[in-house]
């Protein structure tokens, strides 16, 4: 995607081949920053401070990561050191685990030689395969788009933090149709949800869509039920961390909210993701995907730019009012009309899922 007339994946290899590039999402809208991870430490870092997020860029950033480890130490030890390291960063997204897995095996199977470049070939397979299934989720959805049509005027879709390319390799999940339908003509406008407490949507969604030129508006993240109410939303389109093969989607905490008020105003309500995004493992969203928890500080305090075009932060809450700040909510699959995946659309059941990904649920 485009930023400053230049063309940007989130992340890339250094001309060494060795070291990584990610851009700092940390510091956008009003800042455009890249970090350099030299490291299996550093990766990890990136994936814990929300350098890089989003599930299947913090999937790639971990295989690069198992690569930057064995650049350094090939050894089965290692290997396993930084796996351990990795896996820890971040619980709630399974494209981590699903990545890390996959290199795991791939250099623990290997002479110990040759397992560096074998690394870095793998994780350069992963990326290059997000981006073709980003691209294939943004054709399948689109067309969904189409259909939404009502007259002449707009269609509206509403979207709840990024789910773009800055949490993909490029293209993005939820964003993926929207980019798509645009470039095919369709008239589209985005409602944005701001996405407390880190504010995704209002400062990474609205910043890639002003680079589309993409008609949009931000607005509070309770706004979304009365905009449903009054006929201003035609489809709903989100992206998910995990999805269970169940058809359960986990996503950014208020996802489930907006599911709610979709179902209670008949408008539909999509996930869009990659199958390296469903837990084949578990079907009950509720019950087993664990909900990470970050620091009380994201939500009782705020950054900003001020009028003299510094960033800084304030704090929001009075002195001694605790906060909790869970970072997922699970949608039962009951609520949500259908999964837009590489493959196509689906139904939110196992069976649907069987369906389009027979060779993966088993």
């Amino acid at each position: 995607m485009r930023i400053n007339s230049r063309d940007y994946t989130t992340i890339w290899l250094d001309s060494d081949g060795r070291r990584v590039h990610v851009i700092d999402q940390t510091v956008l809208p009003h800042s455009f920053e890249t970090k350099t991870l030299a490291n299996c430490e550093d990766a990890a870092a990136a994936i814990s401070a929300m350098t890089v997020r989003g599930a299947p860029l913090i999937g790639v950033t971990g295989a690069y990561g198992m690569a930057l480890a064995a650049w350094r130490d090939p050894s089965d030890a290692a290997v396993a050191s930084a796996y351990a390291a990795l896996l820890a960063t971040r619980p709630t997204a399974v494209n981590l685990r699903w990545a890390l897995d996959r290199l795991r095996a791939l250099l623990l199977a290997a002479p110990v030689s040759v397992r560096a470049d074998l690394a870095y070939a793998e994780a350069a397979k992963i990326a290059e395969e997000d981006i073709a299934a980003c691209q294939a989720i943004g054709r399948a959805g689109a067309e969904l788009i189409h259909k939404a049509r009502r007259g002449d005027g707009p269609i509206n879709v509403l979207t709840h933090c990024n789910a773009g390319w800055l949490a993909t390799v490029d293209w993005g999940t939820a964003l993926a149709p929207i980019y798509t339908a645009a470039r095919q003509g369709a008239p589209i406008h985005v409602w944005v949800d701001e996405t407390r407490p880190r504010n995704q949507g209002a400062s990474l969604t609205a910043f890639e869509l002003l680079g589309e030129t993409i008609p949009h508006t931000v607005v509070a993240d309770n706004a979304g039920g009365h905009l449903m109410q009054h006929g201003l939303v035609d489809l709903v389109i989100v992206g998910s961390d995990r999805t269970t093969r169940a058809g359960d989607v986990c996503n950014k905490i208020g996802t489930y909210l907006k599911a709610l008020a979709a179902h209670d105003n008949g408008v539909p309500f999509y996930v869009a993701l990659p199958s390296s995004t469903v837990d084949w493992r578990i079907a009950d969203g509720v019950r087993d995907i664990p909900i990470e928890e970050r620091a009380a500080r994201e939500v009782t305090h705020i950054s900003g730019r001020g009028a003299d075009g510094a960033t800084f932060e304030i704090q929001l809450t009075p002195d001694g009012s605790p906060a909790r700040n869970f970072s997922f909510d699970v949608t039962p699959s009951r609520f949500v009309t259908g999964l837009i995946t590489e493959r196509g659309v689906c139904a939110a059941t196992e069976e649907g899922l069987k369906g389009l990904f027979p060779d993966l649920a088993g």
